[in-house]
């Protein structure tokens, strides 16, 4: 086992509450297809800039899943943890550590999350087009770029504790969450926020307005996000598309889909656009949003689209292969086509926000089913998602955190 990492200077403060076990567990995997194994790691010594956090929820990622099956298209730092929708409680902090990244004063107790992706905010990149900050050039990631062997060894969610440290990783970000924010519902913060993200970036770009009418392919825990961001951004209509009936569609209209198509029931692309053409009505719809990520998705979307609209493609985080269409369509429907990958550090905020504001609308902890931190249950969870036997698999490493 890695030696754990060395003692600062500055004094941490502890938390009374935590009883200190002599290890701390954290899942971790060898490369894709290998199946989970619990580690046991030192309990850190706590840098000046430094938290310990203590997870209460951390969900299962489509992109999780992705890596799982080796679709990830970088290198990855085999052995390491995974899990990035994280919320938990600061346990430990260092003495410099005072305030999250937006200037929320934080302590022993503050409920936090943890995005994965951390613009830097010093390259290029960030200042120059701070919009797109998305696409910095070193940032930090947790629950995927920072390997198991990196000492404390606590860089992902799938654990029992997760370590921050500003001062070795500047790019850091923490976000505050409401004191009376479930860890369940925190959970959710970094997910939602890229649906607004990408509704904002469609708005910017004059194709998302107050009123539109929205169809969102893809029912899985981003798609049931994403009914709820478009009818808080202003969505005048909602309607979803994908499968299975039972667990995803149902939850989708207790979102508030106005209305459903079953891909599993309505099997032909043709017979989809026509389906969703008929509960739309007039000429299409005004946005189409994907967030399949099927290859098939973008050419059947078009076409729910009126001419003119605009079809934003967030589902694609992974490469599922080419996709076969004709651009003449893009050119002929006159439309506005547009990608968008996670977010930037000021979006985090707005999910926290819309969450808060949001908390009793929409059935946020009905789409989450709930694994223990344990090896069957990591496999469990991961292996429902695959499934999709559930809508967000979620799991809670310390039962009294529910």
């Amino acid at each position: 086992m890695p030696s754990s990492k060395p003692a600062k200077s500055a004094k941490a403060t502890k938390s009374p509450a935590v009883v200190r076990a002599d290890k701390i567990r954290v899942a971790t995997y060898d490369g894709p297809g290998a199946e989970p194994v619990i580690r046991e790691v030192p309990w850190p010594r706590i840098g000046p800039k430094a938290a310990l956090i203590q997870i209460g929820a951390c969900g299962v990622c489509g992109t999780d899943q992705h890596i799982l099956k080796g679709h990830w298209p970088k290198p990855l730092p085999w052995p390491f943890t995974l899990g990035h929708e994280l919320a938990g409680k600061i346990v430990e902090i260092g003495a410099d550590l005072k305030a999250d990244h937006m200037g929320k004063a934080i302590g022993i107790g503050s409920k936090l999350m943890l995005p994965p992706l951390m613009p830097c905010g010093f390259c290029d990149w960030c200042k120059r087009y701070p919009e797109q900050s998305n696409k910095c050039l070193t940032p930090v990631y947790y629950g995927r770029y920072l390997g198991f062997d990196k000492p404390p060894h606590l860089w992902g969610g799938w654990a029992e504790y997760v370590y921050v440290d500003l001062e070795e990783l500047p790019g850091t970000k923490i976000y505050k969450l409401p004191d009376d924010m479930s860890y369940r519902l925190g959970s959710l913060s970094e997910p939602l926020t890229s649906c607004i993200r990408a509704f904002n970036r469609a708005a910017r770009a004059g194709g998302f307005k107050w009123g539109d009418t929205v169809v969102i392919q893809g029912t899985g825990p981003i798609g049931i996000l994403a009914i709820a961001a478009a009818q808080e951004m202003g969505a005048g209509r909602v309607i979803a598309v994908g499968a299975p009936e039972t667990p995803r569609l149902k939850l989708a209209r207790r979102f508030g889909a106005e209305a459903t198509v079953d891909i599993e029931a309505v099997t032909s692309p043709e017979a989809r656009i026509k389906a969703v053409r008929d509960i739309v009505g007039g000429y299409g719809a005004d946005l189409v949003m994907d967030c399949s990520g099927h290859p098939s998705a973008g050419p059947e979307g078009i076409e729910f689209l009126r001419d003119g609209g605009t079809y934003v493609e967030m589902g694609q985080f992974t490469d599922a292969g080419s996709i076969m269409t004709s651009w003449h369509r893009i050119c002929t429907k006159d439309l506005n086509v547009l990608g968008s990958w996670a977010f930037t550090a000021n979006d985090l905020a707005l999910g926290v926000e819309m969450l808060d504001r949001a908390r009793n609308k929409y059935p946020w902890l009905d789409m989450q089913t709930t694994y223990p931190f344990t090896l069957q249950g990591v496999k469990a969870a991961v292996a429902d998602a695959m499934a999709m036997r559930t809508v967000k698999s979620t799991i809670i490493p310390f039962e009294e955190l529910v």
